[in-house]
């Protein structure tokens, strides 16, 4: 069965810090682009990170200095590690594999399977 599962959502207060896992089950991701993607109520989904097969790595402008996207091929798994967070990062968290070679660009059209999602809340 053919999954990707992320993992690490919760509660955290203003300034806090997640780590967010994306693992993938059934295929690898070793040769895929990845995203991390986010949706708060009411709102549309937008793009957070990117990272391609060679460790290239993209920024929503919301989230740069701030969050650090990685991968580790031996664990099949990209990471989203979140610091400094902010009432407005919360969401729920998607990960997903990019279909396209825009992957950079953090549209979700551009990636075509994904996971159920975890939910970060940001709050005091």
């Amino acid at each position: 069965q053919l999954q990707l599962v992320e993992s690490g959502g919760g509660l955290v207060q203003p300034g806090g810090s997640l780590r967010l896992s994306c693992t993938a089950s059934g295929f690898t991701l070793d040769f895929s682009a990845v995203g991390w993607f986010r949706q708060a109520p009411g709102k549309e989904r937008e793009g957070v990170s990117g990272i391609n097969r060679s460790n290239g790595t993209k920024y929503a402008d919301s989230v740069k200095g701030r969050f650090t996207i990685s991968r580790d091929n031996a664990k099949n798994t990209v990471y989203l590690q979140m610091n400094s967070l902010k009432p407005e990062d919360t969401g729920v968290y998607y990960c997903a594999t990019a279909r396209s070679s825009g992957w950079f660009l953090l549209r979700p059209a551009d990636f075509g399977f994904w996971g159920q999602g975890t939910q970060v809340t940001v709050s005091s």
